[in-house]
C-alpha cells in the first residue's frame, strides 16, 4: 500500500506516518526499488498498534522503546511485557479518575435537572 492509501485507511496524515517512522514508533517501512514507501501487512500491524497506544496516551518515547526492543527479538520479551504492564496500570489509574469525575458530574447534572423541574412546576 502507498503512504496515501495507508493515510486514508487510518484517517491520519501522511506527515504523521512519516513522523511515526522517523521517531521510531513504527519500524522502517518497506520500500520499492525506487525508494517509495510500500506498506506491507506487517507495517500496517505496527501502524495499528502505534495508533492504539497513542490514542491511549502512551508517550512516543515509550512506544519507540517498545518497538526498539521488539526489533531486537525474543530476548526482550520480558522488557516489552514490563512496558505494556506499566502502561496498562497507568490507564487503569486514569480510568479510575475518569469514572470518579463522571460520577461527580452525573450527580451534579441530576441535581440541577431536579431543581429545574421544581422551578418549572413552581412557574405553572
Amino acid at each position: 500500500m502507498t503512504i496515501k492509501e495507508v493515510s486514508e485507511k487510518y484517517g491520519i496524515s501522511q506527515d504523521t506516518l512519516r513522523y511515526y517512522e522517523r521517531s521510531g514508533i513504527i519500524p522502517p517501512v518497506s520500500r520499492t526499488a525506487s525508494g517509495i514507501r510500500d506498506y506491507q501487512q506487517s507495517d500496517l500491524g505496527w501502524v495499528e498498534l502505534s495508533l492504539c497506544l497513542r490514542n491511549a496516551g502512551v508517550s512516543v518515547q515509550a512506544i519507540a522503546e517498545y518497538v526498539r526492543l521488539a526489533l531486537e527479538g525474543d530476548g526482550t520479551i520480558a522488557d516489552r511485557l514490563n512496558i505494556l504492564r506499566g502502561e496498562r496500570e497507568s490507564l487503569y489509574e486514569q480510568k479510575t479518575q475518569l469514572c470518579a469525575a463522571l460520577d461527580r458530574l452525573d450527580y451534579k447534572i441530576a441535581l440541577y435537572e431536579q431543581k429545574l423541574c421544581r422551578l418549572s412546576k413552581e412557574d405553572k
